[in-house]
């Protein structure tokens, strides 16, 4: 098993990849702050179906995209310098009152800002990328505000079942049961040109880890951008989550994590399976379709429970990117410790 000691910035492996990574809220922020010990050439695609807390509220109010999933995107991004910390602090500073700016953070308010300015949601995040000197780009998965519907069906008295149809992120993300099925409104919303242009042209495209339901699926629920990701030459990692999430994936094992992905997206085939040693157990059978791989590391912090470690993150993405150097996307690959 490869370790890392935290004892400074890892080297950018010999040819840095193009990378785009995919989904939202923290477990996007992980995937790019590890990310960009890697590499300069980052895009994150941010989910923008968040309608709750703060953003939920500037949504409502300016019929904007929600803000904070991309917030949290630019600051995980942001410049390890004395001018990038404080503007990263700045970014993620939330107001604490009795009156109507609590609970706002101002970085939400500072996106808003730009795009009433600017009218044009790439350039202002572009903007706000320069002020903090991040390390690669933020971009919207989609032109609109999206909306998240599951079906989910909770187990009631004497053992029944019961299904009911619920609208909106927050509200699906804490509903529990079961989700049997996942959309977006609308169902046809226009993928950002940026993003679909960024999988085509990336040499590595990461899915996850996140709330699976609500971060990490409503990526590929976009038929362009899932056509993108299909279509892209990029390799492909999917990173599974730690544990199932209360709420959504609750009782998940790794395979199921899998087979979700698989149900609304079966066209995307995956090069690498990045996973904790903690799940080896639960993949030692899994076999992944065509020429997919499992790559079993110790990504998981600590000290934050239930959370993958930034620097351990980044030590399997150099493995999986170092392993795969070079080489064709069709050639068998015989790989280090913790491949199969």
């Amino acid at each position: 098993m490869t370790t890392l000691a935290h004892t400074g910035p890892l080297p950018v492996i010999r040819s840095a990849p193009a990378v785009v990574a995919m989904g939202g809220g923290h477990g996007l922020a992980v995937t790019l702050a590890a990310l960009r010990h890697l590499t300069p050439r980052l895009t994150a695609v941010v989910t923008v179906a968040d309608d709750g807390g703060s953003s939920g509220r500037l949504r409502q109010e300016f019929a904007v995209l929600p803000p904070g999933d991309l917030r949290m995107a630019l600051a995980a991004l942001t410049d390890e310098s004395e001018w990038g910390r404080v503007w990263r602090d700045v970014l993620q500073h939330r107001f604490d009152s009795s009156g109507e700016l609590s609970g706002h953070a101002l970085g939400n308010l500072l996106i808003v800002a730009l795009w009433q300015l600017l009218g044009n949601p790439c350039d202002a995040l572009e903007l706000i990328g320069r002020l903090l000197g991040a390390s690669g780009r933020v971009l919207p998965m989609a032109e609109v505000p999206l909306t998240v519907e599951a079906d989910i069906t909770r187990v009631v008295e004497d053992g029944e079942e019961w299904t009911t149809t619920i609208r909106g992120q927050h509200r699906v993300a804490v509903a529990g049961g079961r989700v049997d099925a996942i959309r977006l409104d609308p169902a046809d919303a226009p993928a950002c040109p940026e993003a679909v242009a960024a999988l085509s042209v990336a040499d590595w495209i990461v899915l996850g880890p996140g709330s699976w339901y609500t971060s990490v699926i409503p990526h590929v629920l976009i038929p362009e951008l899932a056509s993108a990701i299909a279509t892209s030459k990029a390799r492909k990692m999917v990173v599974l989550n730690l544990t199932g999430q209360a709420g959504e994936t609750a009782g998940f094992s790794p395979v199921d994590h899998l087979a979700a992905l698989s149900e609304y997206a079966p066209m995307i085939e995956f090069d690498v399976i990045l996973a904790d040693t903690t799940l080896r157990e639960g993949l030692a059978s899994f076999r992944p379709p065509g020429n997919g791989r499992v790559l079993i590391r110790n990504v998981k912090s600590a000290s934050a429970l239930g959370s993958h470690d930034e620097l351990r993150l980044a030590s399997a993405y150099r493995d999986a990117f170092g392993e795969f150097d070079g080489s064709s996307r069709n050639n068998a690959h015989q790989g280090g410790p913790g491949w199969r």
